[in-house]
């Protein structure tokens, strides 16, 4: 019943998903009047993503003590976390050129110009900042919008008892801007049934073939990462005793991520599993919550399944040099994005559309396949900030915890 509890959510989604997938097979293009009630609801989505991203970002590092922001732990956890993103990510886009995702539909409306590297100062000018502050408030420019978000951020932790009222404001507008997500997210299983019935009314269902592939992918990759890429981490962290130490005290952490489907909610299984792994408790208090907003293996890897997917369906190549760093770029700010906000996932997808340029039709796609990886990426996410603990403390004293205080 717990598990049912928690990803309600989810099957509602995939419920509303079915149903339109069904309208849109039966009615065919007469489908496209249920259209205006997937577009209500993205619009709201649209208007509530930058209040959201500006109090989840600022007050997160606002409330962060300045004394321990410059401290060896937070710096070393930092590298860690930043490699393991990029490792991941890397490693998907060789999946996706090994195993590529081929689709025959291209979507109506043109995505922006994502292939013609241009002029590379003026693009980064463009990409990472505006010229006017009213600009900074469209969704179409959410890299200078998180950029301004992170400055405040930063300006409120250093103002000490000064702005112990602004910090205060940033904590209350991030708990309400939650609770405005959670409100329309429950339209979500209406909504996105709406125009998934929309597009396999007018598309087809050979919409059905990208998305089993993209899964097969995902899932396929996911656990080979989970199994080898963290058993490699550990080794790293501790030889082949560090990997016996990680699986042997991962058990209950990976049954809470998957039963929860919450890597915040994952944070005591994982603070109660790091001593027996080798981790200090001083190390393991910073690295494993700033780890659960932070730190997002599982999003890194569905990050870049989800652009191979948008740019086969605008039928875009996804093997320039540029689109690749870019997409590095924006998996990593996408996962740290993400965190401590609930279905933060679908921030992560509208950065990916606003630097891409693609239009909104592309959004329902994006948040479909992250609803179905959801399971796997919590795991994914949440267990991975325990090896991020172990490679922390593996840097920092130069070995594990000698004691190993877990049960036989």
């Amino acid at each position: 019943m717990g598990f049912l509890k928690n990803y309600s959510h989810v099957l509602w989604l995939l419920g509303g998903i079915i149903a339109g997938s069904i309208l849109g097979l039966v009615l065919g293009s007469r489908v496209t009047v249920l259209k205006p009630i997937g577009d209500i609801f993205l619009n709201l989505l649209f208007t509530a993503i930058i209040p959201l991203v500006f109090f989840a970002i600022s007050n997160a590092i606002a409330q962060v003590d300045a004394g321990k922001k410059l401290g060896k732990i937070l710096g070393v956890m930092s590298v860690v976390f930043l490699c393991t993103l990029l490792i991941a990510a890397f490693l998907t886009i060789v999946c996706v050129w090994m195993f590529p995702i081929h689709q025959e539909v291209v979507l109506t409306h043109q995505a922006g110009d994502i292939s013609n590297p241009g002029n590379i100062g003026a693009q980064l000018t463009q990409l990472l900042t505006v010229d006017e502050f009213y600009a900074l408030l469209s969704r179409k420019n959410m890299l200078p919008f998180i950029i301004f978000s992170v400055i405040t951020g930063f300006a409120a932790m250093r103002s000490g008892a000064a702005g112990t009222g602004f910090r205060q404001f940033l904590h209350s507008g991030n708990e309400v801007m939650k609770q405005v997500l959670q409100v329309i997210m429950k339209a979500a299983p209406i909504g996105l049934g709406a125009y998934f019935a929309y597009q396999v009314g007018t598309l087809g269902p050979e919409l059905f073939g990208t998305y089993a592939h993209s899964l097969g992918i995902y899932y396929g990759f996911g656990v080979v990462y989970f199994l080898v890429g963290f058993s490699f981490y550990a080794f790293i962290a501790g030889g082949f005793s560090g990997v016996k130490r990680f699986w042997k005290n991962n058990i209950v952490p990976s049954l809470t991520a998957v039963g929860t489907g919450s890597s915040i909610a994952t944070i005591p299984a994982n603070l109660e599993a790091a001593p027996p792994m080798g981790v200090p408790n001083d190390i393991a208090s910073v690295v494993i919550p700033l780890g659960a907003t932070l730190h997002k293996d599982g999003s890194s890897i569905s990050s870049i399944i989800k652009m191979a997917v948008v740019f086969g369906m605008y039928g875009k190549a996804f093997d320039n040099p540029q689109t690749i760093l870019m997409a590095l770029g924006v998996t990593v700010i996408a996962s740290i994005v993400e965190g401590g906000i609930p279905n933060g996932g679908y921030v992560g997808e509208l950065l990916v559309m606003s630097v891409y340029g693609f239009p909104p039709e592309a959004l329902p796609a994006l948040m479909i396949i992250g609803t179905l990886v959801d399971p796997l990426a919590t795991i994914l996410n949440a267990t991975g900030d325990n090896v991020a603990a172990m490679l922390t403390t593996r840097f920092l004293r130069g070995s594990l915890q000698t004691t190993d205080p877990s049960p036989a």
